[in-house]
């Protein structure tokens, strides 16, 4: 087999079930993560479909079950503490509570998926790709640690920031098209007494308002907060405590429960704000260089598809590889084929989420049918992809 020593860049849930996958058909696998361990936080992430399929042949389906946010329901407070809606069939982020969908914390599945890998892949934490140089023959990374090595592979599964997009294939703004909101998440106390439940708090003439949910056994909270910005706003990515000061600000004015959650942001380990965004791309690879999930297809979390995405194309790329035996030209021109309508169909999915938000929001009509009709959208995905067998 050719094209055996495969580098792969971001280590959440893309990067390290493509390395499982690859690992298991024989390439040596190395994933650099410019973090210094495992991330914490994130939101709660769903499996869907052909990801549960997926996550079954590795193996971690039962475990990610076992983990799940097991949800009883949810409900809409006004700024009055007055509940005005209240259900036990579903959830605004995981859908319908009787489906077999998988609701985890992101944090949960990325260390299911590292752990399924074992021992024969190689971490190198607290390091990324400064550049690249590719030929016919290989791709010579340098990384900010000093180190200088070389693969005959490089994947880019490092988000909607991708590091390995911009040196491969130019500047992010030729691939970023921002939809209009920010979202910020964090892990805080239950300070709300939450029980295996979801509270929405609606924001009069904002379309996202927050979310909190119960998580692990009710011994903390994730919580949400999100505002349309018709143009992108200015602010630093590196600097967190501007991304707080940002959000406080436009929930300067917000009543109920708000503000004390706000004041959770202080402690917070891991506050993550971000655009809602989308990346478009001619192609997903260049040379010996590809991309997987959010890297060259981030659909926003407005899709709900953002995991299962990663997770399927983690499959069918290292699939691929398998079966065209190393040969990248052919392998990634097949990834491309088999996933570009699947891709496509989530991307314009999330569009029409954000929407119907909007429109919500302006008929002050309230988030009582949200999730189903977004699940309706969902299954009507997740449906028409049939996964391959390699």
């Amino acid at each position: 087999m050719r094209n055996t020593n495969v580098l792969i860049s971001g280590a959440s849930i893309a990067g390290p079930a493509l390395a499982y996958w690859l690992d298991r058909y024989g390439f040596a696998v190395t994933i650099v993560e410019r973090a210094p361990a495992m991330r914490p936080g994130g939101q709660a992430i769903d499996v869907r479909g052909p990801a549960l399929d997926v996550a079954d042949r590795m193996g971690v389906l039962d475990a990610a079950r076992e983990l799940a946010t097991d949800l009883r329901g949810m409900s809409i407070v006004g700024p009055d503490g007055e509940e005005v809606f209240s259900t036990t069939e579903r959830t605004a982020s995981g859908g319908d509570l009787a489906s077999p969908d998988v609701e985890v914390l992101r944090d949960d599945l990325a260390e299911l998926v590292v752990g399924a890998g074992g021992d024969g892949i190689e971490y190198l934490f607290d390091d990324s790709i400064a550049g690249m140089e590719q030929d016919d023959e290989a791709v010579r990374v340098i990384f900010h640690g000093g180190a200088t090595r070389t693969f005959d592979l490089v994947i880019g599964a490092d988000g909607l920031h991708s590091g390995v997009r911009r040196l491969a294939f130019g500047p992010e703004g030729a691939f970023l098209r921002h939809l209009g909101a920010y979202l910020a998440v964090w892990t805080a106390p239950n300070l709300l007494g939450l029980d295996r439940w979801q509270t929405i708090f609606p924001v009069p003439g904002n379309a996202w308002g927050a979310m909190a949910m119960s998580v692990r056994g009710n011994g903390e909270l994730r919580v949400y907060m999100g505002f349309d910005a018709p143009e992108p706003v200015p602010y630093d990515p590196r600097d967190v405590q501007d991304q707080k000061r940002l959000l406080a600000s436009r929930f300067a004015d917000a009543a109920g429960a708000i503000p004390g959650l706000l004041e959770t942001m202080d402690d917070a380990p891991d506050f993550h704000f971000d655009a809602m965004a989308q990346i478009h791309m001619d192609s997903w690879s260049k040379g010996r260089v590809a991309l997987l999930g959010d890297a060259g297809y981030c659909g926003s979390p407005s899709s709900g598809q953002g995991t299962s995405m990663a997770l399927v194309g983690a499959y069918v790329l290292a699939g691929e590889l398998k079966a065209s035996d190393g040969d990248h030209r052919a392998a990634f021109a097949a990834y491309e084929a088999e996933l570009r309508d699947f891709v496509t169909a989530n991307q314009e999915l999330a569009l029409a989420n954000m929407d119907r938000n909007r429109d919500r929001a302006s008929a002050e009509m309230g988030m009582a049918d949200a999730g189903e009709e977004r699940m309706d959208g969902v299954a009507a995905v997740t449906n028409s992809y049939k996964l391959r067998d390699y």
